[in-house]
């Protein structure tokens, strides 16, 4: 007999499956607190729920949390997760702990179907998506989840791709009978896939970060080919003109490139594509992979892309890189995976 998992279901999930056995919604939200909250892998060992339901319970499901398969710890103590499913699909995780948050970057599939030549994670391949339990799983699985304040799905895969797992496993994580993390803490980001951004907008309060690469239309195809599909420019717009709420924010995640796309010309067309909206810029190194003759942008260069959009009213930051080392930084993940199981 195949036992359903509990990791990964709604509270409506939950209740609907035990609803046929006379229990309730309370019960059902018990249920969710051991897995989602108190984190049981064992669930005989469930706190507070009758003892006819952990029988039953016993019977017909599991509670679906497994753990990783190996780990590496960074010299700036990130840590990269390697999991395992059922199906011997290979998929990592990041967790990065810092002084005033602590943040798990989770992946939706194993690999990738985008097609990015700068991204390890597109040469690897593409072997599945991820369901809403497992993508959840890499949250509440690690030792440090009690501590974990921030999720974001940047980790192996195209989110938009696995939209429905995606809403479900943030629902999971934002709720009150789940892990209860606001969703001002949750950014999801996508190379575009322009109906599924929409999707999303209206069905999650998280936060949305776009990968950019270049502003330069004819630049990105080459190296993001859903742009062909799905132009940047249309998604921006999208961006400008949709209604937020005050704490919920829109970013591009800029990638800089030494003398690929850090010149004068592709800042200016920044500011042109992005001036008049909220719309912040997150500057990020890039990080080779193996025989990639290309190298990183300077801290210098990178601060004055960000100066300039400052004081051209665009908000900007430039992020330091973690994990480089055991390759868990952007663009790095399924660094040494094998490609056949």
């Amino acid at each position: 007999m195949i036992k359903e998992t509990l990791n990964g279901k709604t509270l409506d999930d939950i209740y609907q499956l035990i609803s046929t056995y006379g229990f309730n919604l309370f019960h059902a939200a018990l249920i969710a607190k051991n897995i989602y909250r108190k984190r049981i892998t064992d669930i005989s060992q469930f706190h507070g729920i009758p003892r006819q339901l952990h029988k039953i319970l016993t019977s017909v499901t599991s509670a679906g949390i497994f753990l990783p398969v190996h780990s590496e710890v960074s010299t700036d103590n990130t840590i990269k997760y390697l999991f395992r499913n059922d199906e011997e699909k290979q998929f990592e995780t990041v967790y990065i702990p810092d002084k005033k948050r602590n943040t798990v970057c989770v992946s939706t599939q194993s690999g990738c179907r985008m097609g990015c030549p700068f991204c390890v994670t597109g040469k690897y391949g593409f072997y599945g998506n991820l369901s809403a339990g497992e993508i959840v799983n890499q949250i509440i699985s690690i030792p440090d989840a009690s501590k974990v304040t921030h999720v974001v799905f940047m980790g192996m895969g195209e989110p938009m791709d696995n939209l429905e797992n995606v809403l479900k496993a943030c629902r999971i994580i934002t709720a009150e009978w789940g892990m209860a993390i606001s969703s001002r803490n949750i950014t999801v980001s996508t190379v575009g896939i322009t109906r599924s951004i929409k999707s999303f907008l209206e069905q999650t309060e998280c936060n949305l970060a776009i990968s950019l690469f270049s502003p330069f239309a004819d630049e990105r195809i080459r190296v993001i080919p859903v742009e062909k599909k799905y132009p940047v420019h249309e998604i921006i717009d999208l961006l400008k003109n949709y209604p937020v709420r005050k704490k919920r924010r829109f970013s591009i995640a800029y990638v800089m490139i030494e003398n690929v796309n850090d010149t004068n010309m592709h800042l200016d067309e920044l500011k042109a594509m992005l001036g008049g909206s909220k719309i912040r810029v997150n500057l990020l190194p890039y990080h080779p992979g193996k025989d990639d003759p290309h190298t990183s942008s300077s801290n210098e260069r990178m601060l004055y892309f960000k100066h300039n959009l400052v004081i051209s009213g665009i908000s900007a930051s430039v992020r330091r890189s973690r994990g480089a080392d055991i390759s868990a930084a952007c663009g790095l993940l399924a660094t040494g995976l094998k490609k056949e199981f």
